[in-house]
């Protein structure tokens, strides 16, 4: 198995991809700002339960000991939600102008900076994964 097959990977490589399209949308929002009757848009978020379920098999809890406290959801699984990534939808916001312009800059601008931050902390999170398992494997 390459280090790439991994799942945690594969759900890392998805979220990016999806901010990397959501940058775009948010630019396109920006630059048709003044366009007479553009609609802000935006991506809907990704569903996290729904990459964990396609990751692989689902493990449950199991009371080993009569001890152990019980979990009203153990061995229910999660449940199968649709995933939504990358898919556009039109999300006019709060304000619309007079030529109905629903683009709000300060609204766009702080959606760019959370996907930035957002992207950060993934590429963050991947190099660490990858410095782990040069660990685990000797070739620090």
């Amino acid at each position: 198995m390459a280090i790439g097959d991994l799942p945690i990977f594969d759900m890392m490589k998805q979220r990016l991809h999806w901010l990397t399209a959501r940058q775009q949308v948010l630019a396109q929002n920006v630059a048709n700002s003044d366009t007479p009757g553009y609609a802000a848009q935006d991506l809907k978020e990704l569903d996290f339960g729904a990459l964990v379920k396609r990751s692989g098999a689902m493990l449950a809890p199991v009371a080993t000991q009569s001890g152990h406290i019980g979990s009203p959801v153990a061995g229910a699984g999660f449940r199968a939600a649709q995933a939504t990534g990358g898919q556009l939808m039109r999300k006019p916001d709060f304000e619309t102008s007079p030529s109905g312009n629903s683009v709000v800059l300060e609204e766009q601008m702080i959606k760019v900076a959370e996907t930035q931050m957002d992207y950060q902390t993934v590429t963050g999170l991947y190099s660490k994964s990858l410095g782990l398992i040069r660990i685990a494997l000797g070739r620090s």
